[in-house]
């Protein structure tokens, strides 16, 4: 079964969008370039308003993925939760096409017997353990953040970890909103050292506004800026034989 490379954006945000691209029309558009996209929002003693929450839950849903609310201090198994959640998900959907394909019709998982069931779930586990997964990490950096960024940073680290003990290869790079001088900033490059992620706390700071459309869209791109550098990678003869392979 050919799954090819899993592609997440993880988004931590704790309120709603104020400036540019409808951030549930760019989740929209990320799904449709297969990157699914996983919404935490985050709380502290007070709560996220029906505003904040329907965007939360309208990006998850929109982008294929999970969203979850949750207090700052639960921030960091809520993480790791939920990428694998995502990751599962996404993963049954790939074995439910593989089934219509080998059964056909419009049969799904659901539709076998426990037995069968069980065996197609213990595939899609081992699956999850050994996929290639690539994560963009979108940090909301807004002014509101300031007394949670200390949680997203041990989140972050304990999402590379968790990463690290699945036997599959993982990448992960880290995109901040606002920047210091624009709408959304690089702050790490794919990578798949964990050391890596030390390296960007410091330039972590927050203020301003929150533009998470501009970010979603930012995510898209620098997705397709990796697919292709692949491409530029590969002779014309290869290119043909890579099109015409996928």
């Amino acid at each position: 079964m050919r799954t090819g490379t899993l592609k997440q954006i993880l988004l931590i945000t704790d309120g709603c969008s104020n400036q540019g691209e409808d951030p549930i029309a760019m989740a929209t558009l990320a799904r449709e370039q297969g990157v699914t996209i996983n919404v935490i929002g985050v709380m502290e003693q007070d709560v996220i308003d029906d505003q904040g929450l329907k965007e939360i839950e309208g990006i998850a849903l929109s982008g294929g993925g999970v969203s979850q609310v949750v207090y700052s201090q639960q921030l960091s198994q809520t993480v790791q939760m939920v990428t694998r959640k995502a990751m599962t998900q996404t993963l049954q959907g790939v074995v439910n096409k593989e089934l219509q394909q080998i059964l056909g019709g419009t049969k799904k998982m659901e539709d076998l017997p426990p037995e069968k069931r069980g065996e197609i779930m213990e595939v899609v586990d081992e699956l999850g353990e050994t996929v290639e997964l690539d994560v963009l990490i979108l940090v909301d950096t807004s002014a509101s953040m300031t007394h949670k960024l200390p949680t997203v940073k041990e989140a972050l680290l304990d999402l590379s970890l968790s990463l690290n003990a699945r036997s599959g290869s993982n990448r992960f790079s880290v995109f901040a909103f606002p920047g210091k001088k624009v709408e959304v900033e690089k702050l790490l490059d794919w990578t798949p050292n964990l050391e890596s992620l030390t390296t960007i706390f410091s330039k972590l700071s927050t203020g301003g506004i929150t533009p998470t459309g501009p970010a979603i869209k930012e995510a898209i791109s620098y997705f397709q800026q990796k697919k292709r550098s692949l491409r530029s990678m590969l002779s014309r003869d290869d290119e043909q034989f890579f099109e015409e392979s996928i």
